[in-house]
């Protein structure tokens, strides 16, 4: 039986994984901040709930030692835990420290406990929730738009090393996805992504025709393709449409 954890599984993608992963035979392992709301999900699967930071090097070193004692074999591990404080510039180097550790430093320090067996065994599946942020960026919010490239720029550089030697590697790209995420966004959030947002079990199901198709890029919204490609080849257009969209939620926000 395929063992997998999700971290950030108590809600939205997270569970979302969570569900479709254990309808797939798997044994799941729910990893949340909030104690009750993993054992919700992990008794709805059929899981094991792990409750605790997912992020610091302590936190990400019992998580794996909790899993392995669960699981046997962590065959799958979906770095899907993330956090997205509104700011730019300005944002506090707490915030800053914050972000980062949650959306990037979490990824590395789990691969780095994981990664040694994997090659042994030469066999694994990482799995990153990175966001379009990580591919475009993310207005309103410097922490998330930063550490989410950094996020996908981790999990390309996992792919690029080991993919020869086992390692299987994945960024979930979606944009919005109706999560507790999007609704604190408020009304920028939902003048950006609202008209497009999706529910998180659509994010799932693109993960799983991702994965039968061994694409490293997941995009639940398939239009990201294309804005992902116009900003690498019409950059300075691209910045100026993303410059518009600013513009427009500001006048939205100072007509309120």
């Amino acid at each position: 039986m395929t063992g997998v954890v999700v971290t950030g599984g108590g809600g939205g993608i997270g569970a979302a994984l969570a569900r479709r992963f254990a309808a797939d035979g798997a044994q799941v392992l729910v990893a949340e901040l909030d104690g009750d709301k993993a054992g919700e999900i992990a008794a709805e699967v059929g899981g094991t709930a792990f409750a605790g930071d997912v992020a610091s090097p302590e936190g990400v070193a019992k998580l794996i030692d909790s899993a392995r004692e669960t699981l046997g074999e962590i065959d799958v591990f979906c770095a899907n835990a993330g956090i997205a404080p509104f700011g730019g510039a300005e944002s506090s180097e707490e915030v800053w420290a914050r972000t980062w550790d949650v959306n990037v430093m979490a990824h590395v320090r789990a691969a780095n406990l994981l990664l040694p067996a994997w090659l042994e065994r030469g066999k694994g599946h990482f799995i990153a929730t990175v966001s379009a942020a990580g591919l475009l960026t993310s207005l309103g919010s410097a922490p998330y738009s930063v550490t989410k490239h950094g996020a996908l720029a981790f999990a390309e550089w996992l792919s690029a090393t080991y993919r020869h030697r086992g390692i299987t590697v994945q960024a979930i790209c979606p944009q919005g996805v109706r999560t507790a995420m999007l609704e604190s966004t408020g009304t920028a959030g939902q003048l950006l992504m609202g008209a497009s947002a999706i529910e998180p079990e659509q994010v799932a199901d693109a993960l799983f025709a991702a994965m039968a198709e061994n694409r490293f890029l997941v995009l639940p919204h398939p239009e990201v393709a294309g804005y992902y490609a116009a900003r690498a080849t019409e950059t300075d257009r691209w910045l100026g449409g993303m410059n518009k969209l600013q513009r427009k939620v500001e006048a939205a926000l100072e007509a309120e």
